[in-house]
């Protein structure tokens, strides 16, 4: 598990000390070995799932309709150029 950690922790960039290398390691052990306790359940007739309540959309329908008064909100910006906001840029 050791040169696991050691793989993960120069994967990532980091230092680790050899107290840190074997608390991880341990950690890893043990999280690796509830999987594998999971590994043993009986899934064969349980669909995938990504939720475990079903979901639903609440988003109304999408409409586009005119604006009436344009002048009244672009009044509202605080600059303005062929009926939209004018904004400063920031992406070079």
């Amino acid at each position: 598990m050791k040169i696991d950690v050691e793989h993960i922790a120069r994967l990532a960039r980091l230092g680790l000390t050899e107290q840190e290398k074997k608390l991880y390691g341990d950690q890893l052990s043990r999280i690796l070995g509830h999987a594998e306790e999971l590994n043993k359940l009986k899934t064969d007739n349980v669909a995938p799932t990504t939720h475990a309540i079903p979901m639903k959309n609440v988003f109304r329908e999408d409409k586009a309709i005119p604006c009436e008064d344009t002048e009244a909100i672009l009044r509202n910006a605080p600059a303005e150029e062929s009926n939209m906001f004018l904004v400063p840029r920031i992406i070079e």
